[in-house]
């Protein structure tokens, strides 16, 4: 197996679509390889060290969530050094496609997971669905999962009505059901905003002894792009590989939180749509204590003190 640690220096930004493929499978080819897989579906393989990304990415994610619209797995080739093998989506296709099936045949036939000491298995939302579905054709392998779907079987989910448009595609054929393919699992780790009900549910679907559940409040329905803009995605994959992800482990690094206005600002809603005026304003006086610049919580301190004072002056007047 080639082993490079030479960073990948293609910048894959303002490219149009077609372009932006070109470009990203030479790359591959220069250091791996590259592989269509059908109408809607790619691989690319950057051959690099001993740990293994598998990723499983859309193609509107990437150009959207990295500056340099790239995939996720490289920077992991960057940083640490690891291999990177991305699979790759046009829109939301949890990978159902039985060209992406052959493709992990041929790989276990060829024996290419053999060649790596660790291989952790990433993904969010549908594409958690496919790193957990997918990751049985790697037995012992990792995988990080962030809001994964269990399945879209509408005889086990009927209750999710947001993906009513995949319900005729099946979920019950090869590699299917999430939950059950992580039994050759090692250990899998799934992430989710227990306020988010029906993300919530499938979490649930996940319940194994081989898999570790976090939950993120008021970390809304994009998880992973929030984990990206506060800088804890990189080191989330690290732990996850590692084996170093634990309950106490994940809640130290998700105490970043505490500085992202986001996160900030959904916990005041919370706060203000249970009526607990005093509460809130205890955190809109810690957030501007800490923060330089949050103005919202500035307002909503004024507007509370306001409130605070009209209501004392009523009291103080009906007392006389």
């Amino acid at each position: 197996m080639q082993d490079t640690s030479a960073p990948i220096d293609t910048d894959l930004s303002g490219l149009d679509k077609a372009e932006w493929l070109t470009r990203l499978a030479d790359t591959a080819e220069a250091r791996g390889h590259f592989q269509p897989l059908g109408r809607k579906h790619a691989a690319a393989f950057i051959d690099a060290g001993s740990t293994l990304l598998v990723s499983f990415e859309s193609i509107q994610g990437i150009r959207a969530l990295s500056d340099a619209a790239r995939p996720i797995g490289w920077q992991m080739v960057d940083t640490n050094g690891w291999s990177s093998l991305t699979l790759i989506s046009e829109g939301d296709t949890w990978f159902r496609d039985p060209k992406v099936y052959g493709y992990f045949d041929a790989l276990i036939d060829d024996g290419f997971f053999d060649d790596f000491d660790t291989i952790l298995f990433y993904g969010a939302g549908p594409c958690g669905y496919a790193a957990a579905a997918f990751s049985v054709a790697a037995p012992g392998a990792k995988v990080l999962s962030i809001q994964p779907q269990a399945t879209l079987d509408p005889r086990v989910t009927e209750w999710d009505e947001r993906f009513t448009h995949m319900r005729r595609t099946s979920f019950t054929d090869r590699y299917g059901y999430a939950p059950d393919m992580l039994d050759a699992a090692a250990c899998a780790y799934v992430i989710y905003d227990p306020q988010v009900e029906l993300d919530a549910m499938h979490a649930a679907l996940f319940t194994r002894r081989n898999v570790d559940k976090y939950r993120l409040r008021f970390m809304g329905s994009a998880i992973q792009s929030e984990l990206i803009e506060m800088g804890l995605l990189i080191p989330l994959l690290s732990a996850a590989a590692d084996g170093t992800l634990d309950t106490q482990g994940f809640a130290q690094l998700m105490r970043a939180r505490r500085d992202h206005p986001p996160y900030l600002r959904a916990v005041l809603a919370h706060v203000d749509h249970h009526d607990r005026p005093g509460l809130a304003a205890m955190i809109c006086r810690n957030v501007l204590a800490r923060l330089d610049n949050a103005p919202r919580f500035a307002r909503r301190l004024k507007a509370l003190e306001r409130e605070s004072r009209d209501d004392n002056a009523g009291i103080s007047t009906d007392g006389a």
